[in-house]
């Protein structure tokens, strides 16, 4: 029987939190805008970037949102290729617990606010681009909530809805996964906090990679 778990990346697979705060002071600064506060910009993550910076910045107009957003892309790539910085780290359990379920059948995806190419080099770096099937971006699809990365990793997986799960962190991703008909699992070490996850309408929200397997595994609620 096919199974799919697709993951969010940022504040699920990843900790990019840090880069993702430079990047994002840096854009405002580069538009002579007063930086958001941290907790703004944690609250964006898992959004496209022309999303994001509309939701931190509602005051500006469409061609300002696309050049933050380009800005950002740019920030963002420097800062992951400045080697005297901290990388973005897996969080714990993240590649042991992917090898486990792939070795216990699952297929596994990605769908992401990030863009193909970080996408790319994020997964490459930590060697486990392998283990996924597929791999849905902001490059190619409307932001989270909307369903649309979800149900093109489904078919291109070959898994019906009823056989598939959205692992993510954010209300984003859980509203991704109720809008596709598929069941949402939260993770609390991202950047919403579980109570939200719950209210998004998380089947269930977790606090480590085991967790996570053993709910994957319990029938869908």
């Amino acid at each position: 029987m096919v199974r799919l778990a697709v993951f969010d990346c940022d504040g699920t697979l990843i900790d990019s939190q840090v880069n993702i705060l430079r990047a994002v002071t840096s854009t405002f600064q580069r538009h002579g805008l007063a930086p958001p506060a941290d907790h703004a910009i944690r609250r964006i993550v898992g959004l496209s970037l022309f999303e994001a910076m509309r939701a931190l910045f509602p005051d500006g107009d469409a061609d300002l949102h696309a050049a933050m957003a380009q800005d950002y892309k740019h920030a963002f790539q420097r800062l992951r290729a400045d080697r005297n910085l901290d990388p973005e780290p897996l969080y714990p359990g993240i590649a042991e617990g992917l090898a486990t379920l792939a070795a216990d059948g699952w297929l596994l995806g990605v769908a992401t606010g990030k863009s193909d190419r970080g996408l790319a080099l994020a997964l490459d770096h930590h060697g486990i681009a392998g283990h996924f099937v597929t791999l849905q971006t902001a490059d190619r699809h409307p932001s989270k909530p909307h369903p649309a990365m979800l149900l093109a990793a489904l078919a291109e997986a070959g898994a019906e809805r009823h056989q598939a799960v959205i692992i993510g962190d954010t209300v984003f991703d859980i509203g991704m996964g109720r809008a596709a008909g598929v069941r949402a699992i939260g993770v609390d070490w991202g950047y919403h906090d579980a109570h939200e996850l719950h209210d998004a309408g998380a089947e269930a929200v977790v606090g480590d990679m085991a967790a996570l397997i053993a709910a994957l595994e319990r029938p869908a609620a």
